[in-house]
């Protein structure tokens, strides 16, 4: 391939890349809520043939789980819904990502204070807690402000873990595509 085609082919992939909403799911230990966020994000935009406009990541706030796997649980209850995450292995929040992404939504608030902690270290003006709007918790796009996403980890419940993840995405895409 000539060199000025694969620089053109780098500027369109980077330009294409720019033109999309970018959103980064959070929890705690990125093996349960915020990958099944991740996924039925993805699930929902490729339903709805809006694959292209979106990037969808996932993280955590703490170092735990870092490289381990999508916890079994949370792995059987997206399948029972025909979504895989096949080849997902924990990663942590990094302060570049506030940089990365266009919003960064968490679970529940002690994930938000965390993501605060992370991402406002090296940026003395986001300290005071400036986001640019940027951090949000998921049920606020299920029409519950202040709504947390019960950690199935500690309750042992997929299901309600499911129907909140899935409300709020659901709420999310019908918010972005407005």
């Amino acid at each position: 391939m000539p060199q000025n085609t694969r620089k053109a082919r780098n500027i369109n992939t980077f330009k294409r890349f720019q033109d999309m909403t970018k959103i980064l799911f959070v929890c705690h230990g990125n093996i349960c809520r915020s990958p099944m966020a991740e996924f039925v994000m993805k699930d929902l935009v490729k339903k709805a043939g809006l694959e292209g406009k979106f990037y969808i990541e996932s993280a955590a706030t703490s170092t735990e789980e870092i490289g381990n796997p999508v916890y079994p649980p949370a792995r059987r209850k997206l399948a029972e819904h025909g979504i895989s995450c096949a080849g997902k292995t924990a990663r942590q929040l990094k302060h570049q990502d506030y940089d990365r992404f266009d919003l960064l939504i968490g679970m529940d608030k002690a994930n938000i204070r965390n993501m605060h902690r992370i991402i406002s270290a090296p940026r003395a003006s986001l300290q005071n807690g400036g986001c640019d709007g940027k951090i949000h918790l998921l049920l606020e796009y299920a029409g519950r402000p202040g709504g947390e996403v019960a950690d199935p980890w500690y309750t042992g419940d997929f299901e309600v873990a499911w129907q909140d993840i899935l409300a709020g995405c659901q709420g999310l895409l019908d918010f972005l595509r407005k």
